[in-house]
C-alpha cells in the first residue's frame, strides 16, 4: 500500500454560508492540491467534506495519515463516537451523509487521524485554509444536497408540530 499524507481543511463565511474545503494530498515527491466551494453548507460540514474529497482521489488502497484543525472529525473519528452513533441509528445526529461516506472511505483506505492546530505554523494546514477560503469565494460554487436535504427535513418535522 502507498503512504500518503493528507491535510484537509474547511471554511464557511456565516455558519451556514458559503463554504469550501481544502486539501493537500502528498506521497513522496508527489503533491496534489483540491478544493471545492459550495452555495449554502456549515463549517463542521466542510471539515468533513476536505476528508471525503482527499481520501476520495486516492485511486488504490493507501495508508493514510490525514491532517486536521477539526477537533469534531478527528475525536469523533478517534474517541469511536461515529461508531457508536451508527450503532445507535444516527439517532439525532447531524451530517449523518457524509459520517457514512467517511466510514466507508476508512474501510477501502487504512486512515490515521491527527489533529493540529488551526492557524498555527502548520504550512500545509494554513494551504489548505487558503484553499477552502478561496473555494469559498469562486462564482461556480455548487449546492450542498446533503445539507438542503437536512434543512428540509428539519423543516417537515417543524411543520408537523406548528
Amino acid at each position: 500500500m502507498h503512504e500518503v499524507t493528507l491535510y484537509t481543511d474547511g471554511a464557511c463565511r456565516g455558519n451556514p454560508g458559503k463554504g469550501g474545503c481544502g486539501v493537500v494530498l502528498i506521497s513522496g515527491s508527489h503533491r496534489k492540491e483540491l478544493s471545492a466551494g459550495y452555495v449554502l453548507t456549515t463549517n463542521n460540514r466542510m471539515e468533513l467534506m476536505a476528508a471525503i474529497l482527499g481520501l476520495s482521489a486516492l485511486k488504490s488502497p493507501c495508508h493514510v495519515q490525514l491532517f486536521s484543525d477539526s477537533k469534531y472529525l478527528v475525536d469523533s473519528m478517534n474517541l469511536g463516537w461515529v461508531q457508536k452513533w451508527k450503532a445507535t441509528q444516527w439517532r439525532k445526529k447531524e451530517n449523518v451523509d457524509l459520517w457514512i461516506q467517511i466510514l466507508d472511505l476508512c474501510d477501502i483506505h487504512q486512515v490515521r487521524f491527527h489533529w493540529v492546530k488551526g492557524h498555527a505554523d502548520n504550512a500545509e494546514n494554513k494551504r489548505c485554509d487558503e484553499l477552502a477560503v478561496l473555494a469559498s469565494q469562486s462564482s461556480h460554487l455548487i449546492t450542498d444536497a446533503g445539507y438542503e436535504n437536512e434543512i428540509q427535513r428539519r423543516q417537515a418535522q417543524s411543520d408537523l408540530f406548528d
